[in-house]
Formats: structure tokens, sequence, C-alpha cells
């Protein structure tokens, strides 16, 4: 480039950019090479003792799981091996004498059906509470509630039984007898001759009412930490409280209700002092009878009301294997419950990875 009067311009200085050309980029002190820093060591000892303490406390509690496991099958097996009858299927219990006879049918069928029933009535009864205090009540009204049902967990189980049988059975009488009336065909239903108020019906019953504050004080924190998000999306399209409840707050706080109702379900089937006391125990001459309105006993309750009879090997061995099946039982329940809650949460399902003549097929040449 020339300038005006036909003379070249002058040269730049050395290290200068000519005219035209973008300045040289300057090489900052960031972009030198690096120097090996030292950080100091990674974990601290408080890291470390509490990295300890955790494992231990977990590795603690499985251990004493397994060792309540082996102590039961310990002791429970010497007394099996000279049972005389069917453990799972016989109904005598005579663990006693020469020629011991136990088994543990009729125990298992009273201590599950009277959880399946205080399941069958506390947990709907529990989710439409927590549903009430947390989207329905007002504030003023939700907190007493929450604070009521709560304060059931705080009764103990022997004013539950003491209730259950003085106070609460007479009123139960009128619902049993046009239960029996209407429905008394099936065997489940049918009416025994004695008019006994400690029957299955009535300690199922009171076992609702005894695990109704677990289930609902899981569910009610379940359903109150749904997205605000989903709530607000589903009323902004146009859906009314019970199609939003509906369709962004039960599906979110489904896990958490399987997990308070398998919970509850864990506490139904040990429950021993409300239990015993409710339930009439029948007599071992007569014909056992399925029907919910007679009496019975459950694992925790024959154990319990039998523990003066733990005067010999064998007779404890007996209990001690009753004992032995409700643990697996309990163990089992909430093994299902921990894969109930897997499957159902968000993201808990393994995608199946496609087949590989699928993906060929879908891929594109």
């Amino acid at each position: 480039m020339s300038s005006t009067d036909g003379t070249a311009p002058p040269d730049p200085p050395a290290g200068e950019p000519s005219a035209g050309e973008p300045p040289a980029r300057a090489t900052p002190a960031a972009e030198a090479p690096a120097k090996n820093l030292d950080l100091g060591p990674v974990g601290h000892l408080g890291d470390r003792l509490f990295a300890g303490l955790a494992r231990g406390s977990g590795g603690l509690v499985v251990l004493i799981v397994a060792f309540v496991g082996i102590f039961l099958l310990a002791l429970a097996i010497p007394a099996l091996a000279d049972d005389k009858s069917s453990f799972l299927f016989s109904r005598i219990w005579e663990p006693g004498g020469a020629d011991p006879k136990f088994g543990i049918a009729a125990l298992f069928y009273t201590t599950l059906i009277s959880s399946v029933i205080a399941m069958v009535i506390a947990v709907p009864i529990a989710v439409g509470v927590a549903l009430f205090t947390t989207y329905y009540a007002p504030k003023r009204l939700a907190a007493p509630v929450a604070h009521a049902v709560d304060l059931l967990a705080a009764v103990p189980s022997i004013i539950y039984g003491l209730w259950g049988i003085l106070f609460f059975a007479p009123i139960l009488r009128p619902v049993i007898d046009g239960l029996a009336d209407a429905l008394g065909w099936i065997p489940l239903f049918e009416k025994p001759a004695s008019e006994d108020l400690g029957v299955v019906f009535t300690a199922s019953v009171v076992l609702a009412i005894m695990i109704l504050p677990v289930v609902t004080a899981i569910s009610r924190e379940i359903f109150a930490q749904t997205p605000v998000t989903h709530r607000e999306g589903a009323l902004a399209l146009g859906a009314t409280r019970w199609e939003m409840i509906r369709m962004a707050v039960l599906p979110y706080g489904r896990s958490g209700v399987v997990s308070a109702s398998m919970l509850g379900l864990g506490r139904a089937l040990g429950e021993t002092i409300a239990v015993l006391i409710i339930l009439s125990v029948p007599n071992g001459n007569d014909p056992w009878n399925s029907s919910i309105f007679a009496g019975g006993e459950t694992f925790a309750s024959k154990i319990a009301n039998n523990a003066a009879e733990f005067d010999s090997p064998e007779k404890t061995g007996a209990y001690i294997a009753a004992g032995l099946v409700l643990f697996v039982v309990t163990f089992l329940v909430n093994s299902a419950a921990r894969i109930i809650v897997a499957r159902s949460t968000p993201g808990g399902k393994r995608q199946r990875r496609p087949r590989p003549d699928k993906a060929l097929e879908g891929a594109t040449p």
C-alpha cells in the first residue's frame, strides 16, 4: 500500500505487527507449563472414622439378624427331628411327652388372615387420611388431625388389647352378626355357635387401628414431596384436584405407600400383647374353624401364652420352631417389599437390551 505522495511507508519496527495484520497473541502466564501442586492427603481423619462407623453399623445389623436366625435354627432342629406329625400341615399342638406332635397350620392361618384383614382395612383409610391432611384440609385443621393420628402410635399394646376386648368388641358384635347373616354361606364368614367376643375379626380391626399411624405418617410425607411442577402442570392443563392427585400424586407416591404398607404388615404379623388379650383360645378338643368370627391363636400369641411350658428342651424347641417360621415369614415380607419398591420407583426397572437381529433390522444401510 502506497501513500498519497507515491512513497512507500516505512517498515514497522521489529516485533510490532504491520498494518492490516492482527496483533500477535501474547502468551499469558497461565498457559505456562503447570507445576505439580501438592494438595495434601485427600481423606481426613474424620471422614475415615465416619466411614468406618457407618460400615460397622451396617455390618452389625446384618450380623445380629444372622445370629438370631442361627440361634432359632439351632434350637429348632432337634425338636423338628422328634416331631411325629407334619410340622407345616398339622394342626395338633402337643409338644410334650414321649411322642411330641405339633404343627403350625392353624397358627399360620390365623396369623395370615388377621394381618391381611388389618391391611385391607388400614391401608385405604391411611391413604385417605394422608391425602386429606396434605391436599384437602386447611392448615388449621390438617396439623391437629396429623398429630392426633401420630399419637395413636404412642399408645401401648396392652391398652389396645384391653380397650379392644372390653369396649370395642361389644360394639362390633352387630357388625359381626350382620356379616354372618349376609355372607354366612362362605366358610370364612360362617357364624360360630358361641357368642364369644374374642374373635379373629375383632383382633384384625384392632390391628388395623394399631398400624394406621405408621402407614399414614409415611404416606403423608411421600405425598407432600410430590414435585410442584407435576401438580401445577396437571392443574394448568385443566385437571381437577382429584384428577391431579390421581395422575401426579398417587403415581409418584406408589413406592412409598407400598413401603409403608409392608412396614405395617410386619407390625401386624408380630403383634403379641393386644392379640393375646383379645383372641379367645379354642379348646383343643373342638374341631378347627376357619371362620374369622371364631377364636384362634397367632404365632406370637401362642408363644407368649404358653411361656410357662418352657420347662423342657422338647417343648421349648417346638415353640422356637414356631418363632423361626414367623421370623422367616417376616423376612420374606420385607424382601418382597424391597423388590416391589425397587420396581415401582422411577428408574428402578432394568432396561432390556435389544436383540442383535432386531438392532440390525432397524439400522440404516
